[in-house]
């Protein structure tokens, strides 16, 4: 987004938990586009109903590249959902600049997911994706277990869109490696009923026989 930071060797993010620890409980204030009202998030009660998160945290509202990626996300919101998934997009903007944008910008039309408020940066920081030299979150995504465990992360800088068909993919494999555990979902892997590997000393030097037999 031309409005946002450029790169510099002078931004940093503050240590975070990292993938395979547990993340705590909070709570954050959200605007619930289905409901045209506001409300809460809160992990625990994810935890307490068995669902997947992902939070998709982005600079600001009212920007560019943001509205793009919020377009992507509610072209499978839905596919999401069924599986069991829950988005909520995360930025330091209020509830109430989260309504607004939503009303204004044509590519939120179809957003129905929670647009969550972390005005005091306190879950950004937390997972890592706060850029203290610019007061603003980067593109972090995170997904987190029904049992609160960070699964997986990732970010992007302000200026690159996240592909929000290979957060599904990624998404897929851990649901799928969540049933399976002794199997793991190699680079080509895309939905269930693709090759997996059951890592063994056998298949140690012969990964492309087992994925080719």
């Amino acid at each position: 987004d031309p409005s946002l930071p450029d790169p510099s060797p002078n931004w940093s993010i503050p240590m975070s938990i990292r993938v395979g620890q547990s993340v705590p409980d909070f709570a954050i204030e959200a605007f619930d586009p289905v409901a045209g009202d506001f409300t809460k998030f809160s992990l625990a009660e994810q935890k307490k109903h068995g669902r997947w998160t992902i939070l998709f945290f982005y600079p600001a509202d009212f920007t560019f590249v943001c509205a793009t990626e919020f377009e992507a996300l509610a072209d499978h919101q839905e596919h999401f959902k069924k599986l069991g998934c829950d988005i909520v997009t995360m930025s330091k903007d209020t509830k109430y600049t989260h309504l607004a944008w939503r009303h204004h910008e044509k590519e939120l039309k179809d957003v129905k997911y929670l647009m969550g408020s972390d005005v005091k940066a306190e879950v950004g920081q937390m997972l890592g994706c706060y850029d203290d030299g610019s007061g603003l979150t980067l593109r972090g995504t995170y997904l987190i277990s029904p049992t609160g465990t960070l699964t997986a992360s990732e970010v992007n800088f302000y200026n690159v869109g996240r592909n929000v068909e290979e957060l599904m993919r990624k998404f897929k494999a851990n649901l799928y490696l969540s049933k399976k555990p002794t199997e793991v979902c190699p680079a080509k892997w895309k939905d269930e009923g693709d090759k997996t590997l059951s890592p063994s000393a056998r298949m140690v030097g012969k990964v492309h026989e087992a994925l080719n037999g």
